[in-house]
């Protein structure tokens, strides 16, 4: 039992020696505002995203109703996390769904195969991105 503590705590030094600790840059950058937003906007996206899945797991693995009305709102919930980060970054909700369907047509342009998904263009896809 000792050696598996032993290297359970090998790995936790080791894996941390290769935490980012420039901690004074890192505060630096926490009190930007933009990126005090962007923050909160991807911590609200994974909480809610993380509540959809739990419902759909619920549904689907221990048998509890699907509750419809729930996802909605986890939905809306994504929406507004979705919109914090779209006036922080100044991009109109329009433009991200017109790029988005752009990169997608190029990326499957009849429909979705297996093929074009193993095979994507990303230098094409970025181009489209960056248009």
């Amino acid at each position: 039992m000792e050696n598996m503590t032993t290297n359970a705590n090998l790995y936790v030094a080791q894996a941390t020696r290769t935490e980012s600790r420039d901690f004074p840059a890192i505060a630096e950058r926490l009190a930007q505002p933009d990126n005090i937003r962007l923050l909160h906007a991807a911590l609200g996206l994974a909480t809610e995203a993380g509540e959809f899945q739990d419902a759909l797991k619920k549904h689907l693995f221990y048998g509890k109703p699907l509750d419809t009305v729930n996802l909605v709102e986890e939905l809306g919930d994504l929406c507004w996390y979705l919109a914090i980060a779209m006036d922080t970054l100044g991009v109109p909700f329009e433009e991200v769904l017109t790029r988005n369907i752009a990169k997608l047509r190029a990326r499957y342009p009849e429909k979705f195969t297996e093929a074009h998904a193993l095979t994507r263009d990303l230098a094409t896809e970025r181009a489209i991105l960056e248009s």
